[in-house]
């Protein structure tokens, strides 16, 4: 069978598939299962063109390594097809453990198993199934491999991840402003002392990167109707789990029933390959399907959120700097009790608070390293002349209310 593949990306053009081992990965069901879960989420309710999947942006990611190695290696440093085979399916299976609305679905259904873990449990599951193939690219995925610069091409403040991600999320939701140089970017990248490192010239294509990301935050991820329907999600998902753990009986898929019903902690998830098994089956449709039945729920307030996110009525947010005010919140609430038939513990599901924060740059974590012309290297905010670059690299942190539009 041919494996040598050409796949036609809609951000990139023409991605080549030019290794057995990757092909086969890309085959594999648990890989294929990316391709029915959105990369972004509920975001599609603000930019309706977001509907791209994670199964894109691994492959767009794929093809930025095949790039940067390319570029690594005409600059003279040594990197072994057996490297680039590891560092490309470290890549492609970056995200692998991502579930369904995964933020979501992390903070209520799996809570306490990061699709970081997920990650590495299916990682480790694939190696097993393709004879140990796999484990030099698990190496480099975890940062063990005595070659630390092939990590941070997979993981660090400039990897492959967030360029394609950046790309293609500005691409698909029309979001002009995270558009970045991804190809000068790659074409800059050297290696000094076994760290990645742009060259000086390419400088202003790293303030443009940095900027663009941060900017994607404000607009995009964090945009505060996006906010609105992923907190809706999780209120959904956490109320049906509420129910079921009571013992009621709610529709649901196999997959989506395995992990509603019963509680599962981190060791037991480590330690029974079911639970791997059962997750690798859940995609968006498993969440969506559940969520039009539930509008008929006899629970009201399991039946109203989900009213409420399918005809895109959803929470009316307000944005600050300052906490919220406790008395207002209160007030709130007292008057969601008036208003439908709950309880004072159930308006939380209609009234409440929380925090986000949005950080560009992490000085200090995997800086971005500048190699000076006179052969020096700095982080960026301070090889940079743009003043802007000290303040993207403090964390901001905002505080938003959320309560039902009827409340106001």
């Amino acid at each position: 069978m041919n494996k040598k593949k050409i796949i036609n990306d809609p951000v990139y053009g023409f991605i080549s598939v030019r290794n057995d081992l990757v092909f086969d990965l890309i085959e594999h069901p648990y890989f294929q299962r990316l391709r029915y879960i959105r990369q972004l989420g509920m975001t599609h309710l603000v930019y309706p063109g977001a509907l791209h999947t994670r199964f894109h942006h691994a492959l767009g990611a794929m093809h930025l390594m095949a790039l940067a190695i390319e570029t690594l290696r005409g600059k003279g440093h040594r990197i072994t097809d057996e490297e680039e085979e590891a560092v490309t399916v470290a890549i492609l299976l970056h995200d692998i453990g991502h579930g369904p609305f995964s933020h979501a679905l992390e903070r209520t259904i799996v809570e306490g198993v990061s699709h970081e873990d997920i990650s590495h449990l299916l990682m480790g599951s694939l190696n097993a199934q393709f004879g140990g193939r796999l484990s030099v690219a698990i190496d480099v995925f975890n940062g063990t491999y005595h070659k630390r610069f092939l990590h941070e091409l997979v993981s660090g403040q400039l990897d492959m991840d967030r360029m394609d991600y950046l790309n293609r999320d500005s691409f698909f939701t029309g979001v002009s402003e995270g558009v970045i140089s991804f190809d000068r970017i790659i074409k800059m990248l050297n290696v000094v002392d076994d760290h990645i490192a742009v060259e000086e010239k390419g400088i202003y294509s790293i303030e443009k990167f940095l900027i663009a990301r941060r900017l994607m935050y404000w607009q995009v991820y964090l945009h505060k109707t996006v906010i609105a329907a992923e907190q809706l999600l999780a209120n959904i998902l956490r109320r049906a789990r509420e129910l079921a753990l009571e013992g009621q009986l709610l529709f649901a898929t196999p997959a989506l029933k395995h992990f509603l019903e019963k509680p599962i902690s981190k060791s037991s998830f480590e330690t029974d390959d079911s639970h791997l098994e059962v997750f690798a089956q859940l995609d968006d449709t498993d969440i969506m399907a559940s969520i039009k039945v539930w509008e008929q729920s006899s629970d009201f307030v399991l039946s109203r959120l989900c009213k409420m996110l399918m005809q895109r009525n959803l929470y009316h947010v307000d944005i600050t700097n300052e906490p919220p005010d406790e008395k207002q919140l209160a007030k709130l609430r007292s008057k969601a009790v008036k208003a439908y038939p709950i309880t004072t513990d159930e308006a939380g599901c209609f009234v409440f608070a929380d925090t986000i924060t949005n950080n560009a740059y992490r000085q200090g974590d995997g800086s971005i390293r500048i190699l000076m012309k006179n052969g020096t290297v700095q982080d960026i905010t301070t090889a940079s002349d743009n003043s802007n670059l000290k303040v993207l690299a403090q964390t901001v942190k905002k505080y938003i209310v959320c309560y039902t539009k009827d409340l106001i």
